[in-house]
């Protein structure tokens, strides 16, 4: 028989009965009925039921052991009484009578138990991830993390890409986020960088001639943590393909999305089809360009019925330029509790408030209430009832200001409505692409120029578009969004010297920056580069999606907390003074 197992804790069902086996586990769960001991041990595959009794010569030292503590059992399989088969077990129709027990690994009083799995301070559950990953879910979500990437490197072979792997260490990059530093020991001095993503490796692929590239990527970035996104590093599906349009690219990228969430998406909708949304009208209808479209609910400009009105407040903010009214209809929100609540939410948001009207029936008569509805009249309100098309039961709350001011907040309010009316669907995949966005943005305090998105884009109508208004030029940019997160982002490139010496110096970059940072890309675009474009999609948030999960931390194998620090390995920890000297650096201290 084999040193640790002859099968596995999920293997064993009634046709080995009588059989003499032997298995290797953890203890999950000890239950004592005085003189008839039963032990749940349990390995990565399953849980299988192990018994001693009074006659076992194994009792005694089974008596003593402890939650997880890793352990040979050998034992003859014993058929269960039909009254006690377990149907949720694979083998829940047999169990082990146990006759020799030996420790292979003694576990001490545990921090966090495993059995069971209750709530427990994440900073504890980070400081021993070993035992956390022993839970049954999280356990669950790195299996299913593990079969997704799987799934996706066999859909991007069959779909003719190649897999090729491009430098951890090299040059820093704007990619919209910072990077985090490695100082060079052979070059005092000097730092490389770890890649925020690998877009100048990747298209310079497709000037070499490669056509179709993917790689499952790690990517670093020195960002504040959230929910939905890791603050240091993060995988992605990151592929590249050339002489392709942006439908080329969606054309092939829905199929590897969309299968992969009907494989692991246990049965939830996967909408197939996918709208495409330009970035001002995501921006509008949703108050953001990640929308969850499974909330039905569209805003829309209503300024015409405020101009002028005698709702004061709404009526001088339109008499300054950029300034609009939106409305967020609320389909059977109408009533006051409900319309409070919401504005007690807006107010909780940073904003003063949100105005409301509701509808409801009174004498036989449908009749607009709340302090709005009486401030413009009955006219003004029916109007904006029938351009949202609401009716008795209803209502519909505004906002106002310049866009950029309260569309953040609107967004969140319509989520809000959403949720609280019942309106979203929740157990589906909606899937967007959002397109058009501009290719630059002006820092409000600084009025500096910028690019709003991916520098390295192709600006839609090329070098001529760029000799106009840069805040008007829109770039073949793309994101995919999915139930309000941000799967994919992408575009089709900037192939050309000479548009991107123009498109990066209306970003405040000089011909000879550009040369300087991005140097290898500008000579390969000098000898015949192709067209080319591509995405990259997030691996750890298409998991989180998968797994129903509400924080990130929850698929990643060995995360960072809040605080970007690695509670079991130590990290960041201070560098040696041999290390300092090796790399000729001085730490400074804190308050220098």
């Amino acid at each position: 028989m084999h040193a640790y197992r002859s099968h596995t804790c999920a293997e064993l069902n009634s046709a080995n009965v009588g059989q003499d086996v032997r298995l290797s586990g953890w203890v999950h769960r000890v239950r004592d009925h005085g003189g008839l001991l039963f032990i749940d041990l349990r390995d990565h595959y399953g849980v299988t039921q192990v018994l001693a009794d009074a006659d076992s010569p194994a009792l005694p030292a089974l008596e003593r052991l402890r939650a997880e503590t890793c352990v040979r059992i050998d034992g003859k399989v014993k058929a269960r009484d039909a009254s006690l088969v377990n149907p949720k077990l694979p083998t829940g129709e047999i169990e082990v009578y146990c006759t020799s027990v030996e420790v292979l690994g003694p576990s001490d009083d545990l921090p966090l138990p495993v059995f069971g799995e209750p709530d427990y301070p994440e900073e504890t559950r980070l400081t021993y991830r070993f035992l956390d990953l022993r839970r049954e879910t999280l356990h669950a979500n790195m299996m299913l993390r593990s079969n997704v990437i799987r799934s996706i490197r066999n859909r991007m072979w069959n779909a003719g890409f190649n897999e090729f792997q491009t430098p951890i260490i090299t040059a820093s990059s704007p990619e919209g986020a910072r990077d985090f530093l490695v100082p060079s020991r052979l070059h005092p001095g000097k730092f490389y960088a770890l890649p925020q993503a690998p877009q100048q490796f990747k298209q310079l692929l497709m000037v070499s001639g490669f056509d179709r590239y993917f790689q499952i990527a790690p990517c670093f970035r020195d960002e504040d943590p959230r929910a939905d996104r890791s603050p240091t590093d993060f995988y992605q599906l990151d592929l590249e393909m050339s002489f392709v349009t942006q439908e080329d690219v969606f054309a092939t990228v829905q199929p590897v999305i969309q299968g992969l969430f009907e494989e692991f998406g246990r049965g939830r909708p996967v909408s197939t089809d996918w709208p495409r949304i330009a970035y001002r009208d995501a921006m509008l209808w949703y108050g953001s360009d990640k929308p969850d479209l499974r909330n039905p609910i569209k805003m829309q400009v209503v300024s015409e019925h405020f101009r002028g009105s005698g709702f004061a407040i709404f009526a001088k903010l339109l008499e300054q330029d950029g300034t609009e009214i939106r409305a967020i209809p609320a389909p059977t929100g109408g009533s006051r509790k409900f319309c409070d609540r919401m504005n007690a939410f807006a107010q909780q948001q940073g904003l003063p408030g949100m105005g409301y009207i509701f509808w409801r029936e009174e004498g036989g008569q449908m009749e607009a209430a709340g302090p709005l509805a009486k401030n413009i009249g009955p006219e003004r309100t029916e109007a904006i009832r029938q351009q949202l098309g609401l009716g008795v039961g209803d209502a519909a709350f505004f906002l106002g200001g310049k866009p950029e001011t309260f569309e953040a907040v609107a967004g969140k309010a319509r989520n809000e409505i959403g949720r609280e009316l019942g309106l979203t669907q929740t157990d589906r995949f909606e899937f967007a692409w959002i397109v058009d966005f501009p290719m630059y943005e002006k820092d409000p305090e600084t009025g500096k120029v910028d690019f709003s998105h991916n520098p390295f884009s192709m600006p839609q109508g090329g070098l001529d578009a760029l000799n106009g208004d840069p805040l008007k030029v829109h770039a073949y940019q793309y994101d995919l969004a999915c139930n309000g997160y941000e799967l994919i982002s992408g575009g089709i490139r900037n192939h050309t010297p000479e548009i991107m010496f123009k498109a990066f110096e209306l970003a405040g970059y000089g011909k000879d920056e550009v040369e300087k940072r991005f140097g290898g890309m500008v000579k390969a675009f000098r000898y015949g580069a192709p067209p080319h474009g591509g995405c990259a999609a997030g691996i750890d948030r298409i998991v989180m999606l998968l797994a129903d999960e509400a924080n990130i931390r929850q698929v990643i194998l060995f995360p960072m907390n809040q605080r970007a620090e690695d509670l079991l390995m130590g990290a960041p920890s201070e560098p040696t003074n041999d290390q300092l000297r090796d790399l000729r650096l001085r730490v400074l201290p804190k308050d220098a």
